[in-house]
């Protein structure tokens, strides 16, 4: 099962307790727009879609929960050269593909290519983290 399956069956206060993350509403709000629409938003876009929800909250209080957020592993900071930071709740190894016209969207990855990437540095070498982005034009199925 993948990860974001489980965390989609679960109520948000659990994941984020599990994770050491105190629940806020605030918290859970932004965690499940991130949640409900996967499509890489920026913290300006997260904070429009929960002001529906939660008309109160503040811009510093989307950014402080989604530091949080990616600080505790629950959603990914994907940054794209000089474009505003998105966020990205799928956490199954894949890439991004960013187009053109500033989508991004996921690309799955298939078994084993993280750990082929790995292996292409010197074994010395300690790997946290890969990312692996494109750059280019993408059909427009709007």
């Amino acid at each position: 099962m993948a990860e974001s399956d489980t965390i989609d069956s679960k109520p948000l206060a659990k994941v984020l307790n599990e994770h050491g993350v105190r629940p806020t509403s605030q918290r859970e709000t932004v965690y499940e727009s991130l949640l409900q629409k996967r499509d890489h938003p920026t913290a300006d876009e997260v904070f429009a879609r929960v002001r529906e929800k939660a008309p109160t909250i503040s811009l510093a209080t989307v950014y402080n929960c989604l530091d949080v957020l990616v600080q505790n592993k629950l959603v990914r900071a994907v940054n794209f050269e000089r474009a505003p930071t998105q966020y990205c709740a799928n956490l199954a190894p894949h890439a991004h593909f960013h187009d053109e016209a500033g989508r991004t969207l996921d690309i799955e990855m298939p078994t084993g290519v993280i750990d082929q990437l790995r292996d292409l540095l010197p074994s010395d070498f300690d790997v946290k983290h890969i990312e692996v982005n494109f750059h280019g034009r993408a059909p427009h199925n709007d």
